[in-house]
């Protein structure tokens, strides 16, 4: 089988995809990730075959024009809204107009049997109309979103149906996989078939002494590549404040290189390192402080450590409005709550201590690996296409 990945070009939005692209070519199938220069360097550190579509998105500039300086995206917008959704999601579909012919003459050249793609991309949707072949959309993780985009899809590509004969305006996908467990579904939103969430945060070396314990519990602090750049730095500083509170405990924060110097005075408790692979040291590792991106809380989901969300863009409040609702972990959903360094250390000792949120880590990791592997899925995809 010949198996086309498609990704809108944010890395992140790919990396969910990288555990079934695994499968799917250890049992022997073709897969090629066809995506814009954002995501290429992603997949090709995944070992995946790609191509190249197009110049590179800048996604980041999508939201950093409006922002003043040391202002978070947060506290210029707030949390994420349906009205919001119905208007960022135009940015997504229309994208996904003008790449289209671009995609379609991969597709052409490739002749996949089967094609994959995120809940941001609709190319995929477009190929399996002209390809008529089965299209799979996958999940980041908690979604509240795409349901809501595919409205809009719908209105603003049915031009671009028509002029490709696809009969009946834009077609609806075959199957929906979903990486979060029941706990973290979004009410309203549709229920996919399930798959296991494998975590996959990019390469790189772990260093040795953060695969084994210390004497103090050890809190993770890691926020994604794009907070600190958009605005995060006072935040950054606030947490470290806050550790600096918390002597009882070892802090480790990942931060690129470039900000590092800008951090102010670090505590003896605190270690910063750069961005690092969380699954190579979340088993020593007993609460995480996050941004609540999809890939990461799941990561640290599957690992059963309990976890401090600090949301700052779209999805990422509905997460930890779930998790905390799984007592699995707590929210800090306001720009003030973040910003308060008394606040962040009072939520890191609750975490610490909380038999409660223990137990619901631990079976919010339970539910998770009890969901079917990338590798059963793949037999799935395989039926699908036979029955096609």
């Amino acid at each position: 089988m010949r198996v086309l990945i498609l990704s809108s070009p944010e890395s992140t939005h790919f990396t969910c995809m990288v555990p079934l692209a695994w499968a799917l070519r250890g049992a022997g199938h073709e897969v090629l990730v066809a995506g814009q220069p954002d995501i290429i360097p992603m997949a090709r550190s995944a070992g995946l075959n790609t191509v190249t579509v197009g110049r590179q998105f800048f996604g980041k500039d999508l939201l950093s024009p409006p922002l003043p300086p040391n202002k978070r995206p947060i506290e210029i917008v707030g949390p994420l809204t349906p009205k919001m959704t119905m208007i960022g999601s135009r940015v997504w579909v229309l994208h996904t107009r003008y790449m289209a012919p671009k995609y379609l003459e991969v597709a052409d050249a490739f002749k996949p049997d089967l094609v994959i793609s995120e809940i941001f991309d609709w190319v995929a949707c477009l190929i399996g109309g002209v390809h008529r072949i089965p299209v799979v959309s996958h999940r980041w993780g908690v979604d509240p979103m795409s349901h809501l985009m595919r409205a809009t899809a719908e209105d603003l590509l049915q031009g671009t149906c028509e002029r490709l004969g696809i009969e009946g305006g834009l077609p609806k996908i075959d199957l929906l996989l979903d990486p979060a467990p029941p706990q973290l579904l979004v009410k309203g939103a549709p229920a996919g078939a399930p798959i296991r969430h494998v975590p996959f945060n990019g390469t790189g070396a772990v260093p040795s002494w953060l695969r084994r314990r210390g004497d103090r519990p050890r809190v993770c602090v890691t926020m994604g590549r794009q907070t600190i750049s958009l605005g995060g730095l006072p935040m950054f500083r606030g947490i470290v404040q806050a550790f600096g509170d918390l002597p009882e405990t070892e802090a480790v924060m990942t931060v690129q290189e470039e900000f590092v110097d800008e951090l102010g005075t670090i505590p003896s408790n605190v270690t910063i390192i750069p961005p690092t692979p969380l699954n190579g040291f979340l088993d020593k590792t007993d609460a995480v402080i996050t941004h609540g991106g999809a890939n990461t809380l799941l990561a640290v989901a599957s690992f059963g450590v309990p976890q401090l969300i600090m949301p700052q863009l779209v999805d990422q409040f509905e997460g930890g409005d779930l998790l905390a609702a799984a007592d699995a972990g707590l929210t800090l959903r306001t720009a003030e709550a973040q910003n308060d360094p008394a606040q962040v250390a009072e939520a890191v000792r609750t975490l610490l201590a909380s038999e409660r949120i223990a137990k619901g880590s631990t079976v919010l990791a339970e539910t998770m690996a009890a969901m079917p592997s990338p590798a059963a899925v793949v037999r799935d995809l395989e039926n699908l296409r036979c029955a096609y």
